[in-house]
């Protein structure tokens, strides 16, 4: 069976409550990208189990679209890229280096997947990523386009170009942080095509190396037009729209579980720890 009979674009539509158009331009792309990041929630619970998660398009429709979970950036940014298609867009897979809180851009794997998408008729480029667990994520695409600012979902980003010794430009996706009243790089890479193949290999090595921090810890995010509420651990972090934010620590595994199911809107898998 191909990609496009197991994914069913109706039923994703529906999951993400896209009313809107279905035609193959901006405001689709746009609106889309939105739905899916306000509705569908970051959740690392194959691999906290030790499993990674299946990237093949009838398990993601199982999983995040019929049986409403949520998924890392591979998963929701595969989902995306085959509801895209389906509309009528031209979409590339990009893998970027996570430097959001690394010491230097080099430090880091790319093990991160974004998209590029083409919009007929439109010549600009989007940078797309509905898969990025921070509150510097983007809820709408950016076009590819260096040092103007977009403000999109109430938040604020910005691409530029950062020196490296390569032979491709490097860029990075900055988020307005309103503590600092700066921009801060969220990730790097640059416009060279990554394949399905290669994202099966970051999936099996973010999902099961020993020493990925998801491997370790219960990470999940869910964000609305109000909040954007992060569980990392036992650390519940939620960021109001107007920049308030409030943390508690999570003492008990039964209230873990309670915030995940009545929080994120996910029943936690028989067997599976949260707290550790």
């Amino acid at each position: 069976m191909s990609d496009t009979e197991q994914f069913d674009l109706d039923a994703y539509l529906q999951r993400i409550g896209w009313k809107g158009g279905r035609q193959a331009d901006l405001p689709t792309l746009r609106g889309v990208h939105l739905a899916h990041a306000l509705s569908i929630p970051f959740e690392n619970l194959e691999p906290l189990s030790g499993t990674a998660p299946s990237l093949a398009p009838g398990d993601l429709m199982a999983k995040l679209v019929r049986g409403r979970r949520g998924g890392y950036c591979y998963e929701h940014n595969t989902l995306l890229r085959l509801a895209l298609e389906g509309l009528g867009l031209g979409v590339s897979g990009l893998a970027g280096r996570v430097v959001l809180g690394a010491e230097t851009v080099e430090s880091r794997p790319r093990t991160h997947m974004m998209l590029r998408v083409e919009v007929p008729g439109d010549p600009q480029s989007y940078l797309a990523d509905v898969g990025f667990g921070a509150a510097g994520a983007l809820l709408q695409p950016v076009p590819l386009a260096v040092g103007e600012e977009f403000e999109g979902g109430g938040r604020r980003h910005r691409l530029v170009h950062l020196p490296h010794g390569g032979p491709l430009e490097l860029w990075a996706l900055q988020a307005y942080d309103r503590d600092t009243r700066d921009f801060v790089s969220q990730y790097a890479f640059t416009l060279e095509p990554f394949a399905a193949p290669d994202y099966e290999v970051f999936n099996w090595h973010i999902g099961t190396n020993p020493r990925s921090p998801f491997t370790h810890r219960a990470y999940l995010v869910r964000t609305t037009s109000e909040r954007h509420l992060a569980l990392d651990g036992a650390r519940l972090v939620e960021t109001r729209a107007d920049g308030t934010v409030t943390e508690r620590k999570l003492a008990e595994e039964a209230e873990a579980r309670r915030v995940v199911a009545e929080e994120f809107g996910i029943a936690v898998p028989e067997g599976l720890t949260l707290l550790g």
